[in-house]
């Protein structure tokens, strides 16, 4: 065995073949990888930082059966890759997470639910979502709360635990038992306080309802909140001391939905609302503010000045693809990749709770998604957030990372090499920081042509100078969703 090999270890040699039935996001740098290893003391190219020490998380579809239909990107099981940094050297594992739907179709060997955008099987016993018709793939965000990894299901599921050194599944945690329901993608674990706010939403009522979690992983509050139909929020944020929900102007058809059809459809006519609900207080005390109608996917920030709660968000003008964007694609996956084209912007929102209006304002007008933020000023006030900019490709892929100043509105951005995507990327404080970007920003790094991917490293301060490091992986990292950074010494 050579030394390179003698630092990768499989955790299976089971493979399994998907049908791609060219599916473009079942190829490239979206076509799943069949196999679980562990690579230690990975090469690395250039310095990689002394005052980095942690783990970093990403998680992503990465479906093991052939589709029953078409497959959505929004499908597919949940896996984590992960890269932990301590002691000058860096190591990769990847898992899948161990959801009870993928142990019930390995235990059959084949796909047992259906997608996104196939029709329902009312036939089968247990389900999940808010129409309780989709496999919990739990394939959405990863977070860090009680010493644990938690991943959770776009649509509403059970937020599953896993070792974050591992990757192991350990389990779920089981809001139901506890007076809950489920967790839809996005909570927020306030590093200050160290709870989980978290909501979910259903096609029955109540039609949302929210949550925390306090630092022991148990839920400590719980209520509804009155909304006037099915909603498909996705996500929420947090203050110091509120939490802001959303009710926005697309969702399912109701009318369709009524006989088991569901069509997304953006009603542009309608408000924009966010209602802002103190951390514990009963979902009746919920104030709701109007705003210009739109879709939020991720939100940047949140924070309180004086009488207002500011919100800072990635705001689609467009979340249902225009006449023009659908002209664009052809064939029988046109409809999917259209509604994939994103056009968010930087945007922000004030609340004021004393006068009960609503003020809103453009910050840039830069096409970009999925931020992240040092995690230590969530709620607080922030200057800093990275994004990643879109490639010019059919389907979603990250071709580079942008940096955003709100306080100056300077840009800086960093662009792949062609043919490499990257991934979400966390900010990780540099040990013993005290300045808000002082530390480092991490993404996977993907090369699909040659098979492989890197972990690259880069400065806080100046993404524009590139990565300092590169950690080399060898495996493909396939396109994927949201990620989170530990710290070493928090787990």
């Amino acid at each position: 065995m050579s030394t390179a090999e003698e630092h990768i270890l499989l955790n299976t040699q089971t493979h399994h073949t998907i049908e791609h039935r060219k599916n473009p996001y079942l190829l490239g740098a979206h076509a799943p990888v069949h196999t679980e290893i562990t690579a230690l003391d990975l090469q690395l190219i250039g310095d990689l930082p002394k005052d980095l020490q942690g783990i970093y998380l990403r998680n992503g579809p990465n479906p093991k059966f052939s589709p029953q239909g078409v497959h959505h990107w929004f499908d597919g099981d949940g896996m984590l890759h992960g890269v932990e940094i301590a002691d000058g050297k860096v190591s990769y594992r990847n898992r899948w997470v161990r959801t009870e739907g993928l142990a019930a179709e390995e235990a059959k060997g084949a796909t047992i639910w259906p997608g996104l955008i196939d029709r329902p099987n009312r036939s089968l016993e247990k389900s999940w979502g808010a129409d309780r018709y989709l496999k919990d793939c739990s394939n959405t965000d990863v977070v860090f709360h009680n010493g644990k990894a938690v991943t959770t299901f776009y649509q509403c599921g059970e937020p599953y635990l896993l070792d974050p050194h591992t990757l192991e599944t350990l389990g779920r945690i089981d809001l139901k038992a506890s007076g809950g329901r489920f967790m839809s993608a996005h909570n927020m674990v306030d590093e200050h306080t160290s709870e989980m706010m978290f909501f979910d939403y259903a096609t029955v009522e109540p039609y949302m309802t929210y949550g925390v979690l306090d630092p022991a992983g148990k839920l400590s509050h719980f209520t509804a909140i009155e909304l006037p139909g099915a909603r498909l929020p996705h996500s929420l944020a947090i203050t110091e001391h509120y939490t802001i929900l959303m009710d926005l102007p697309l969702f399912w058809d109701p009318e369709l939905l009524r006989n088991d059809a569901h069509k997304v459809t953006f009603y542009p006519d309608m408000p924009s609302r966010f209602g802002v609900l103190g951390r514990h207080a009963e979902g009746a005390s919920i104030r709701w503010f109007e705003a210009e109608p739109c879709y939020i996917y991720h939100v940047i920030n949140a924070w309180e000045e004086g009488d207002e709660v500011i919100l800072d968000g990635c705001r689609l003008e467009h979340p249902e693809p225009t006449q023009d964007t659908r002209r664009r694609f052809a064939g029988p996956y046109a409809n999917l990749m259209a509604w994939m084209r994103l056009d968010a912007t930087y945007h922000r929102w004030h609340f004021n709770l004393k006068t009960g209006e609503c003020r809103e304002q453009a910050l840039n007008d830069l096409i970009s998604e999925f931020p992240m933020i040092n995690g230590r000023y969530l709620g607080r006030p922030s200057r800093y957030s990275y994004h990643v900019s879109f490639a010019p490709e059919e389907t979603v892929l990250f071709d580079g990372l942008v940096r955003y100043d709100s306080v100056t509105g300077n840009i800086q951005q960093h662009h792949y090499p062609a043919g490499h995507y990257g991934s979400e990327s966390p900010f990780a404080p540099r040990v013993g920081a005290t300045a808000e970007d002082d530390g480092y920003v991490l993404s996977f790094v993907s090369v699909p042509n040659e098979q492989r991917a890197e972990l690259q490293v880069f400065d806080g301060s100046d993404i524009s100078r590139g990565p300092l490091c590169r950690a080399l992986i060898p495996q493909h990292i396939p396109s994927g969703f949201h990620a989170c950074w530990i710290a070493s010494g928090s787990e």
